[in-house]
């Protein structure tokens, strides 16, 4: 539902009818236009690995299946908290495209898989791709009935003159708890999900057939998308540390992987003459022995 424009005094026609989020000042804007650069960052993150996959045919030796399963795991609880959190609304629509994303990278690893090994996932993978993927498309059309507010209530955010005695904290609802404790397992898997990639990245001492791309694009929208959080005025009445907390699982998700996006870049550098290894090229010869 569009906001009402006299709850957001001052506030911007034009970002309430589109976004429905209360723009006042400079800083909310800022926070707008830097979410929705970091939107474009992660829309065009995806397609260089897509073409790097399509080039090479090693995607399934490239990227760790961890690291994918991971970074679904943490998009698709990332969206459900970001929703019952009452997180900000570009939010929620960069949450929708991860999820998007990463089912289709995930689909190119497992017909590359499939291509060049003929045969099957472990079970385990199996079962965790099956339950992320249902997951994931069965959460989309439940999060819009999910909702307890009154649907024609506008509650963007917004700096209203407020008297500093007057800042105080915000009270968690049982749903914004239960959002910011799944914010949070997201995070965990968001940081967990660079390791596997860091020990594949090492064990080939190569990074063939992985687009830098992808990660520079990340880490790029990330950073944006942390800064944009961060820019947003508080509601009012709330004070700037209170705001913080409120969103503190979203805010390592995005700026905490940078460190260990720092290593693979790292890893691109020192591995950037590297070949792929022994084990790849005998795989690749038996593929052709096959077709022969």
């Amino acid at each position: 539902p569009f906001g009402n424009l006299s709850d957001c005094p001052n506030g911007s026609r034009w970002i309430m009818d589109v976004f429905n989020e209360c723009a006042q000042d400079s800083r909310d804007v800022a926070s707008i236009v830097l979410g929705l650069g970091s939107i474009g960052c992660f829309i065009a993150a995806a397609f260089p690995q897509f073409y790097q996959a399509c080039r090479t045919g090693i995607m399934d030796q490239a990227l760790s299946i961890y690291f994918l399963l991971g970074w679904l795991g943490g998009d698709l609880l990332n969206l459900i908290g970001s929703f019952l959190a009452d997180q900000l609304p570009l939010q929620v629509y960069t949450a929708i495209y991860y999820v998007l994303a990463d089912l289709g990278m995930l689909s190119l690893y497992c017909y590359y898989r499939v291509k060049n090994r003929g045969r099957a996932f472990p079970a385990p993978i199996n079962a965790a791709f099956v339950f992320l993927s249902v997951g994931s498309l069965s959460s989309l059309p439940l999060l819009g009935s999910a909702s307890t507010e009154d649907p024609v209530t506008f509650r963007g955010r917004s700096l209203l003159s407020a008297s500093g005695d007057e800042l105080g904290p915000k009270p968690f609802s049982r749903t914004e708890i239960i959002g910011f404790a799944i914010g949070s397992i997201s995070s965990v898997l968001y940081l967990c999900s660079r390791v596997p990639q860091i020990c594949t990245n090492y064990k080939r001492k190569s990074t063939s057939g992985v687009s830098y791309s992808l990660f520079a694009l990340v880490m790029l929208g990330n950073s944006l998308y942390g800064i944009s959080v961060l820019l947003k005025n508080p509601e009012p009445g709330q004070g700037q540390g209170d705001y913080i907390l409120h969103h503190l699982p979203w805010l390592v998700g995005s700026l905490g992987v940078l460190a260990l996006d720092v290593v693979i870049s790292f890893q691109f550098l020192v591995y950037r003459k590297g070949r792929p290894g022994a084990l790849e090229e005998r795989d690749a010869l038996l593929g052709e022995q096959d077709e022969s």
